[in-house]
């Protein structure tokens, strides 16, 4: 159980007494940064702090769910502030001591805030420098900072530390001036692998999540919930929950719960409401849920056009690719804690979005959102589903209510009820070769994924990208109905299902020419790095070059995505009789400019491409109309350690970059490599994620009457 608080910037300020007080406008966060520096405030926010111990404190609004995020940030600021990257504190997603921040997605830490964190360690370090050079009597130029101390070009023993530069007086300093970045050449702390900073409380247990957090006198919280999307409560009566012990009813609105001191009783309580529900009349299901996104997406927007989609062509190709929806399925389940007196709302949250959780929380509680305060504790997992925090506004609700600390954990089944899913999607590619086995044509249309992966790399003469009925920057559907349920973000949102598309289509095309699949992609390639990556991935894999399909059981499938360049290579073993798909090799190139921690990159490249198999090969979401019916693990399958297959991350050097996303481009490459290698051992052409076993099965029994170049929509 957890008690501790983190404590707030302004009592930090009150307390500390000694130290140096870095604060910095935005045109310090921004210099020498580029324009990747998102738009955080100019009201000196973004925040460091050197203690009298010497120890660095780092704030921000980010926060860590697994990605290792809190330790990469952490080498950042060591690296340009000149300290051990021990001696650095991070403090992260509490809303009253951290910069704004409008949420940890989008592979956008490290090549968004950390440009900004670096430019500020950078300026830190020259103030420091400043200082130092006035206690030692010298130029500032000639001192050297490093491991924490200011010491005189030449003469070693001429030192101060940060310590002693920030003991026994305040010193605050506020700059707006150019910061001068380290260059790659001159790393210590960044491109080299470090431990994690939070591994030993995760491995040990001591690491807290929201629903291990404890106050006195809180309640827990179970809250009535529809049995299906859609239905609305035409009866309630709570009249034997209120008669056991110790039990509180709240019914306010669209808010029914039941809370007591311990869980279970909660839980015993909510059985012992009876409610009657209108239930909708169910429609769609996972397989019928294709035709209505045609039908229903919109009106179709080009997003890219070039050349003349008219022009004389040799051969022609058209596919459809589908896919279905898919869960986040964390290991923790979203959980909130909220503390709501005198005014003021304290709500700790495994949220993705602190800020806006605050604001939420403020707008249900008709408060300003000044008064309220968001901590984010460690997540165990979001993957985008932990951006929208219903949980959070729920027991601050409560808690106003009672007068008490209130606790909602969702149980896992209404983890899966209540997610905000993968969309299900539909691609439909019309595309040619001229005469010389060259792309003529790409004609692409995506449904219901939205834009992110749709555009193309490949050098085509007359192309065409259109997209309707994808999500709109808020995060919601763009047209609404358009779903039976709530769907949101999943790591890599959309580019999972247009890089499957994209990159089977160019395998469909590389078979009908006769040629192999990398000296095809190759031929369409003029960008350097993905040819870079291309051939870091075929050296690592050791790829025998020959058209497809070999019977090797080999695919490629390449991805540009958060500004980092991706190519993959697998192979896999097919047991024709039961479709069972057996991944036994992976290895994926990744150019994601400077590599902050090496290790922690390679992490994510195994993680991403791991969790890419449960969308490619077994999750899907079984639904009929607004009933969910997959609501725990043993119907919704997920990967397996047992059934991971060896994974080898090669890491492309490019340090002339600024460091880039890492947490997604590898995943959505998944699809398409399984994909095309099953094609690859097998003949059979697959449009649809996921490529379950029995979907495999009838893929290899048609083959013969499909062509081994046509898709089979199984």
């Amino acid at each position: 159980m957890i008690a501790a608080l983190q404590m707030a910037r302004r009592d930090f300020h009150r307390l500390a007494g000694a130290g140096i007080f870095v604060a910095f406008g935005m045109a310090a966060l921004g210099a020498s940064a580029g324009d990747q520096t998102p738009g955080y405030p100019d009201d000196f926010h973004a925040y460091l702090s050197i203690g009298e111990d010497g120890r660095v404190t780092v704030f921000s609004g980010k926060i860590e769910m697994g990605q290792g995020v809190l330790t990469s940030l952490a080498q950042m600021a060591a690296e340009e502030l000149g300290v051990p990257l021990a001696s650095i504190d991070m403090v992260m997603g509490d809303t009253d001591a951290c910069p704004w921040d409008m949420g940890t997605f989008g592979s956008m830490t490290t090549r968004m805030f950390g440009p900004a964190l670096r430019a500020a360690a950078a300026r830190a370090r020259e103030v420091v420098k400043t200082l130092a050079a006035q206690r030692l009597g010298v130029a500032a130029d000639r001192l050297v900072l490093r491991d924490g101390s200011a010491a005189v070009i030449g003469e070693p023993t001429r030192r101060i530390t940060y310590a002693a530069l920030s003991s026994s007086v305040r010193i605050t300093q506020t700059v707006n001036g150019a910061a001068v970045l380290r260059s790659a050449a001159d790393f210590s702390i960044m491109g080299r692998a470090a431990k994690r900073l939070d591994g030993a409380g995760k491995v040990t247990g001591a690491a807290g999540y929201a629903a291990d957090i404890r106050l006195p006198g809180m309640l827990y919280a179970r809250i009535l919930r529809p049995p299906m999307h859609g239905a609305s409560l035409a009866h309630v009566d709570t009249t034997a929950a209120e008669t056991l012990p110790g039990v509180q009813v709240v019914h306010q609105g669209d808010l029914i719960a039941v809370l007591h001191e311990q869980p279970d009783a909660a839980a015993t309580a909510l059985a012992r409401v009876q409610a009657e529900w209108r239930l909708p009349e169910a429609q769609l299901d996972q397989d019928t849920i294709f035709d209505h996104i045609l039908a229903n997406a919109g009106e179709m927007k080009t997003i890219a056009a070039h050349g003349d989609l008219t022009a004389p062509v040799a051969k022609t190709f058209a596919t459809t690719f589908q896919k279905g929806y898919v869960a986040h399925a964390p290991m923790e389940p979203h959980a909130a804690l909220a503390d709501v007196r005198d005014g003021r709302a304290t709500v700790w949250a495994s949220t993705q979005t602190p800020f806006p959780t605050r604001d939420a929380v403020a707008k249900a509680l008709a408060l300003e959102s000044k008064a309220v305060r968001v901590v984010t504790p460690y997540l165990g997992g979001g993957f985008g589903g932990k951006s929208a925090s219903g949980q959070a506004v729920e027991a601050a609700r409560l808690s106003q209510i009672c007068g008490r600390p209130v606790q909602v954990e969702r149980t896992r089944a209404e983890e899966f009820f209540y997610d905000t899913f993968d969309p299900a999607s539909v691609v439909k590619i019309s595309s040619a070769l001229d005469g010389d086995g060259r792309i003529a044509l790409w004609d692409y249309a995506v449904f219901a994924a939205g834009e992110r992966g749709a555009h193309t790399f490949y050098d085509i003469a007359n192309l065409r990208i259109r997209s309707a009925g994808g999500m709109s920057h808020g995060g919601a559907p763009a047209v609404a109905g358009l779903h039976p349920f709530a769907v949101g973000p999943w790591r890599g949102p959309g580019a999972n299902m247009n890089v499957f598309a994209t990159e089977s289509q160019i395998d469909i095309m590389a078979a009908a020419a006769g040629v192999d699949p990398l000296a095809f992609r190759l031929k369409h390639l003029s960008d350097p790095r993905m040819r870079n990556v291309l051939l870091a991935a075929a050296k690592a894999f050791g790829w025998q070059a020959g058209a497809g399909p070999s019977g090797r059981g080999c695919g490629i499938a390449c991805s540009s995505d958060a500004g980092s360049c991706v190519a993959t290579m697998a192979q896999v073993k097919v047991d024709e009789t039961s479709g069972k798909v057996t991944v036994l090799r992976i290895v994926c190139a990744q150019d994601m400019g400077i590599v902050v921690n090496p290790e922690g990159a390679k992490m994510q490249i195994e993680g991403g491409l791991t969790m890419g198999l449960g969308y490619t090969l077994s999750e899907e979401l079984r639904f009929k109309g607004g009933d969910v019916l997959d609501q725990n693990f043993d119907t919704y399958h997920l990967p397996r350690f047992s059934g991971a297959p060896r994974i080898e991350a090669v890491l492309v050097r490019n340090d002339e970059l600024a460091p880039q996303g890492c947490g997604e481009p590898a995943i959505t490459t998944t699809g398409a490599v399984i994909a095309n290698a099953i094609f690859d051992a097998t003949g059979a052409r697959l449009s649809r994620l996921p490529m379950t076993p029995g979907r495999v099965a009838a893929a290899i029994s048609a083959r013969g009457a499909a062509g081994s170049a046509s898709a089979a929509h199984l």
